[in-house]
């Protein structure tokens, strides 16, 4: 859990960097910029809202050999040694990713590089470095006194309600290459920034397996469950999984198996798709680990909990209470007409 409103922004450098492949150079401040009490708290918005509005899904710097050789690990290690020297290193983060900026689809723009303090991340107050672009740029009107005439001048500047790119990398965990949050609201250079600028890898957190376990269960649901079963089976099995996920702090395979999977001839086939499924999701030995509240409420906004029928009806099941849909939804086979069908037992209707 994160909390940036208390964040202090200690030192601010500003830079530019061009595309290199369209020969645009890159521009390097001599000083650090001067945050006036008017931008403050402008900045500060600009930077950290993207963060609170997004699902905390972390990072962490890699390399192939040691993550001592990515360079911008190094770079940022420098910072939090000798805070003091933030603007100098700044200047290799923006080299760095000029270096990066080859690509035809990649847009020149501002680069922001922050020392912060305050940051409250899991209970605990730590140092982070912000690294921050803004590429898209847009019109607005600016107006003159011009002798007796108001007159209307076209300017193009950054929108301050949303942030291209940007990183906040947090001073804790070093020797697994730190705890690294990111956003990137431009999908046309998704290998830029976190690839080839960051050379991160998704954090192997309790977040991260809670995610990648339910991603897994929906798509079991699909592949398995439907075809074996119907449509309504399907719903009820990610009904019950992201139930199960809800109640426990802490996930243990077998007993998720013994209370969500119905049908007993499911389970083995659970076990095979597990294995052969299991590398595109990275939970090969993953049968316990705690569980993150914060992905199962993400994952089951993301989970169809309807019936569409071919009749053009509808049949929308309760995620919260799934004992209804258990005990008041049957489906049958009308012989006369053909057709499946299914039937709802209920008291009196709601008022909407």
């Amino acid at each position: 859990m994160i909390n940036l409103y208390p964040v202090n922004i200690e030192s601010l450098s500003l830079h530019r960097v061009g595309n290199k492949s369209r020969n645009e150079g890159m521009f390097l401040s001599e000083n650090p910029c001067r945050l006036t009490d008017e931008l403050q708290p402008l900045i500060k918005e600009f930077f950290f809202k993207p963060f609170r509005d997004k699902e905390e899904n972390y990072f962490q710097f890699t390399n192939d050999v040691d993550v001592t050789f990515n360079s911008l690990f190094e770079i940022v290690s420098a910072i939090f040694d000798k805070p003091e020297a933030v603007h100098e290193q700044s200047k290799k983060i923006t080299s760095l990713l000029f270096d990066q900026s080859q690509h035809p689809h990649i847009k020149n723009g501002e680069v922001y590089v922050s020392y912060l303090t305050n940051v409250v991340i899991d209970n605990q107050k730590v140092e982070a470095v912000g690294i921050f672009k803004s590429e898209i740029k847009q019109d607005f009107l600016q107006f003159e006194e011009q002798s007796s005439n108001l007159e209307m001048v076209l300017q193009q500047g950054i929108n301050l309600n949303k942030l291209d790119k940007g990183c906040l990398i947090f001073n804790i965990e070093k020797e697994n290459g730190y705890k690294i949050l990111s956003i990137d609201s431009n999908r046309y250079d998704t290998k830029y920034w976190l690839e080839n600028f960051l050379g991160v890898d998704a954090l192997n957190d309790e977040n991260f397996k809670t995610k990648k376990y339910l991603k897994f269960c929906q798509d079991f649901a699909k592949d398995v469950v439907l075809p074996a079963e119907d449509k309504k089976e399907q719903v009820m099995f990610m009904n019950r999984a992201v139930n199960h996920f809800a109640k426990n702090d802490d996930f243990e395979e077998s007993s998720f198996l013994n209370e969500v999977i119905d049908n007993p001839d499911l389970i083995p086939e659970f076990k095979h798709y597990k294995v052969e499924k299991a590398p595109k999701y990275q939970i090969e030995d993953l049968t316990s680990f705690p569980i993150a509240n914060k992905a199962v409420s993400a994952a089951r906004k993301t989970i169809k909990n309807v019936i569409d029928l071919d009749t053009n009806i509808q049949i929308k099941m309760d995620f919260i209470n799934p004992e209804s849909a258990e005990k008041f939804v049957e489906k049958g086979w009308d012989e006369e007409k053909q057709m499946y069908y299914y039937l709802v037992y209920f008291n009196k209707e709601q008022k909407s």
